[in-house]
């Protein structure tokens, strides 16, 4: 990550360079961040830190992209 990229946030989808996927962040507890998978409420994991993480889609454009679509 660089210092131009934003930090991951509670929100945020991103990819998780670790566990190779993407996901959005749940929840951030202790500094350990909790994901989900993009599509599902129920498949989550952890990532120990936001420095693998690369933010995808900001959540001000998640929730933009949710009005627009109805949800």
């Amino acid at each position: 990550m660089t210092e131009d990229e934003p930090k991951a946030w509670v929100g945020d989808q991103v990819w998780d360079a670790d566990a190779e996927k993407e996901g959005v962040v749940t929840d951030v507890k202790a500094g350990t961040f909790v994901l989900r998978e993009v599509y599902s409420w129920t498949l989550t994991w952890t990532a120990p830190t936001h420095e693998r993480l690369k933010v995808t889609v900001p959540r001000a454009e998640r929730l933009r992209q949710r009005q627009e679509l109805g949800w």
